[in-house]
């Protein structure tokens, strides 16, 4: 049996969470999305992902998170990001200075409603575009403001094994987050990197990548289950400390994604799969 939950510094999360990005991309009403979250939280979700660039228009993941769910279960981690931001109308900005950097961390606490953040990944470079360069200075401020208390844990996000190294040369990282699935498998050696150091790989975009579809697709019917729930098995069982984030804003999805991690893929499917 794959083990169902990962610890990260001194907090111990389910290893399937709940990516909140999609509660502000989907067309649909805040009492939806306050549903959802709330769903999540009384089905065995304790590891939230966000950041205060998610948002839209009508409203942000960060303040939905606040109404649905606060005051916050005490085992519950949320997770978010700094780094990159968005003008009003969405648009990327040019990544944050090291100087930026406390403003992004106290808005999110503001939006969110805490005096400090459980988890701080640096995100660095902008949408999918993987950062290049030192995050010595940056990822420098994120460790004095886990120092100050602001910050319990720090991660990183959108980087190379380098990167994890030179962070790690700062203060303790306790996750890697990453593009990451079964058919965008440039990470495997990070992610085997992370898993001989004890460090959580939190895959985004594991199920929206795409996948050879008649596999998944034969492998789903085998086990009575969705390709979706597969793609989400399949990444589950690459190693114990891979931390899955499927978002959605439809209860029934959410069933769907975490009854995933009950899904025990044989030998046979995992090579079927690739």
């Amino acid at each position: 049996m794959t083990p169902s939950t990962w610890r990260m510094g001194d907090r111990t999360v389910n290893r399937l969470g709940f990516g909140a990005m999609r509660l502000i991309t989907r067309p649909i009403n805040r009492d939806q999305a306050v549903t959802v979250l709330r769903k999540a939280v009384e089905l065995g979700v304790n590891h939230i992902d966000t950041a205060a660039f998610y948002f839209s228009p009508q409203w942000s993941a960060n303040e939905l998170i606040n109404s649905a769910l606060r005051p916050y279960p005490e085992d519950l981690v949320i997770a978010t990001k700094v780094g990159p931001g968005k003008d009003a109308s969405g648009e990327w900005l040019p990544a944050a200075r090291p100087e930026q950097l406390r403003g992004q961390v106290e808005e999110n606490l503001r939006q969110l409603g805490r005096d400090h953040l459980d988890l701080v990944n640096l995100r660095i470079g902008a949408g999918l575009e993987r950062g290049d360069g030192s995050l010595a200075d940056r990822f420098g401020v994120l460790a004095d403001l886990r120092a100050e208390g602001l910050i319990r844990h720090l991660g990183v996000s959108n980087v190379r094994s380098e990167h994890l190294a030179e962070a790690q040369a700062i203060a303790p990282v306790v996750c890697v987050q990453n593009q990451y699935g079964l058919a965008a498998r440039d990470d495997d050696s990070l992610l085997d990197l992370c898993s001989e150091q004890g460090v959580a790989f939190v895959p985004f975009f594991s199920v929206q990548g795409g996948a050879p579809d008649e596999v998944v697709a034969e492998v789903a019917a085998a086990h009575g289950a969705t390709p979706a729930q597969i793609l989400l098995a399949w990444t589950l069982h690459r190693g114990p400390n891979v931390l899955a984030i499927p978002g959605t804003a439809d209860p029934v999805h959410l069933e769907e994604n975490l009854a995933a991690g009950r899904i025990e893929l044989s030998p046979a499917d995992l090579a079927a799969l690739g």
